[in-house]
């Protein structure tokens, strides 16, 4: 579970600015909304708003950066291009990412501090959650000549195999530009086998999805696991998309490519080499199919949504020739499977895109009145129809805006102590909490003298 995110430096976050999943404790209302864990309370819900260009995906990109930061063990090469822009005391400033996060009902921080592509601090902590001292797990930092120095907890600052194994990691290990928590997570020690539970929040359960994102293997998760494949349809037919069933079609590597011997030598290979893997491709057509070894038979699968022609028959459509709406919400399936069961965590960027506002809002809906969800979803959004306080709490809902120094700011919903039977939707486009697109004089622009180029 998420607890807190902080960002600094990076993309339009000029200044630091944290976002956090903490329940306002004089707000009541949904209270199923609270997970509580070890007599402290998360949030299940949130939504960011904004007007185009406040910094919604940067946020969600700021998350996505520390994500790949942690399960690559590697400083994304473009890292030091996002500072931000607009100040020059920027320039020389370090970029910092720290998150606060549940894992197995215990509570850890991690941050990264870094200095043009150099890791100044690495740190991870077991959180005292305010409530009591944090404990280290391990700390690291690199000096101005590049010299890496750790320290850990003591049973393995006390331990004479332990101690030979840091002066490997500060010696041999570390380098200065890049982050050490994979590594560690990674290396054989018992002492070590603790940091792979945080480790395995990032690499497991935390999903971000950006507009472009798509399930991997989708195809083959309906075809091989059918508790996901009555959720799928049982979902996807309550929408009125015209979709009755949906099945997998399974075909061998011969048929689906026909005398495509390039593509059928290419996946033989690799589906022979590593029979576990699965390979994403997309048909010529522009959809994505799956292929795999299955028993030594190398496969290719792909979804066929069944719908009804006029004589009550099924007839077959792929998913390209379905709309993007509907592709859209096949993508989030199994988003929605897992924060129903697991305790995982989404965050989706435009929740809203290609599809209808009533659906949007039916979907998001649903899952807030589920008193037995388990995960967390997060999301940014335009769609005004989900501002309403039978689905988020005031603290569920965040504004997010540019200062006049171009920076991004956001603050809780719950900070302007609104009555809950006000109308949420009215007061934002009205603009009572700020966080909408100022359009200037665009009434005055004549833009009838700008004769055309083409």
């Amino acid at each position: 579970m998420l607890i807190r995110f902080y960002i600094d430096n990076i993309l339009s976050f000029g200044k630091g600015r944290e976002f956090d999943m903490l329940p306002s404790p004089r707000y009541t209302r949904l209270a199923h909304h609270k997970y509580k864990i070890n007599d402290f309370n998360v949030l299940k819900l949130s939504s960011i708003y904004g007007a185009n260009g406040s910094g919604k995906s940067n946020l969600i990109q700021g998350l996505a950066r520390l994500r790949e930061i942690v399960i690559n063990g590697e400083i994304p090469s473009n890292l030091n291009s996002e500072k931000f822009k607009l100040s020059k005391n920027n320039e020389g400033k370090s970029q910092i990412l720290a998150t606060e996060f549940f894992k197995n009902n215990k509570a850890f921080y991690y941050g990264i501090e870094i200095e043009n592509d150099i890791v100044r601090t690495e740190e991870l902590y077991e959180s005292g959650l305010g409530k009591s001292e944090d404990v280290l797990l391990f700390e690291r930092k690199t000096d101005e000549d590049g010299k890496v120095k750790t320290k850990f907890f003591s049973e393995f600052e006390n331990d004479n195999e332990s101690k030979t194994l840091k002066s490997v990691i500060e010696k041999t290990l570390s380098k200065p530009g890049k982050p050490l928590f994979k590594l560690i997570s990674e290396l054989d020690n018992d002492f070590l086998k603790k940091i792979k539970i945080p480790f395995d929040w990032f690499a497991k359960d935390l999903i971000i999805l950006m507009p472009s994102s798509k399930p991997v293997a989708l195809a083959e998760n309906i075809d091989i696991n059918n508790t996901f494949k009555e959720f799928v349809n049982d979902t996807m037919c309550t929408f009125d998309t015209g979709i009755k069933k949906i099945q997998t079609e399974t075909r061998t590597l011969k048929e689906f490519f026909g005398e495509d011997k390039a593509n059928i030598d290419k996946l033989t290979k690799i589906l022979n080499e590593n029979p576990s893997q699965r390979v994403v491709l997309q048909s010529n057509k522009g959809e994505e199919v799956v292929a795999v070894n299955e028993n030594d038979k190398l496969l290719i699968k792909r979804l066929v949504l069944m719908h009804l022609n006029d004589n009550n028959k099924f007839v077959e459509f792929y998913l390209n020739e379905e709309s993007d709406g509907t592709n859209r919400l096949l993508d989030y399936l199994p988003a929605f499977q897992d924060i129903i069961n697991e305790n995982k965590v989404y965050i989706i960027d435009e929740v809203e895109r290609s599809i209808h506002p009533l659906l949007i809002k039916e979907l998001i809906d649903k899952y807030s009145k589920d008193e037995n969800t388990k995960g967390q979803l997060i999301f940014s959004t335009h769609e005004s129809n989900l501002l309403d306080q039978d689905i988020l709490r005031q603290d569920e809902i965040w504004f997010m805006e540019k200062d006049p120094n171009g920076c991004s700011d956001m603050y809780p919903l719950s900070e302007f102590k609104e009555h809950h039977t006000k109308s949420i939707k009215k007061g934002y486009l009205n603009g009572r909490y700020g966080a909408i697109p100022f359009i200037g004089n665009l009434k005055d622009l004549n833009w009838n003298k700008y004769g055309t180029t083409r």
